[in-house]
């Protein structure tokens, strides 16, 4: 595994929206603690993109979309088990817009997901069936990319699945654990950090 090299490696920041932060439909533990840590890796990088959660209303992964159901139970979808969330990052509204104090100068390039109303998107590379792209693994394959730095929210869902997806592609992982913040539900941070470094991400401090 090769060392982070900021010249020539692709810093991806991932979902740093204001429903995953503080006060948000979504939010995760302290997630606006990654903001200036993010900030900080992208005045580092020479490479930079970032993801944006970009769901239209009413969107399939809505707890609100199905008659009974509550938010963070589970149903069967067809591309697997699907769990229902409080309607979040709906387009164009405060929640999806990234958290005003995140830089988002330097960034390349933006991937959108999760705008299909029937399928969700927790990762950066493919929506939840696990082949429909978004857009970031031609874009990484074109540049030239072989290694991608990550942060961002939350650590046990986008985070993970985006490197897990990037480690598919063959890809080079490493993700900067102290900007990331996790939702740890049922034990899904310690499963996800488990899945991660089995598949060869490298979990780093720095």
């Amino acid at each position: 595994m090769p060392q982070m090299d900021p010249a020539h490696d692709l810093l991806l920041l991932i979902d740093i929206q204001n429903d995953f932060c503080p006060g948000g439909a979504l939010a995760v533990t302290d997630g606006d603690a990654v903001v200036p840590l993010a900030n900080r890796l992208s005045h580092r990088f020479s490479h930079v993109a970032l993801t944006q959660d970009w769901h239209p209303a009413g969107h399939f992964s809505f707890a609100s979309s199905h008659a009974g159901a509550t938010p963070f139970s589970v149903i069967a979808a067809d591309h697997g088990p699907q769990t229902l969330w409080p309607d979040h990052c709906v387009q164009g509204t405060d929640g999806a817009a990234f958290h005003p104090d995140l830089d988002t100068d330097a960034a390349e390039v933006i991937i959108r997901k999760g705008c299909r109303p029937t399928l969700d998107s927790y990762s950066a590379f493919f929506e939840n069936d696990g082949s429909t792209p978004t857009g970031l693994a031609g874009y990484v394959r074109d540049r030239g990319f072989s290694h991608v730095v990550m942060a961002g929210l939350a650590t046990d869902f986008c985070v993970a699945w985006s490197a897990l997806d990037a480690r598919r592609l063959g890809l080079d992982v490493s993700l900067v654990l102290p900007a990331c913040r996790a939702i740890d539900q049922d034990g899904s941070l310690d499963a996800a950090m488990a899945e991660m470094t089995a598949a060869g991400v490298v979990l780093s401090q720095a």
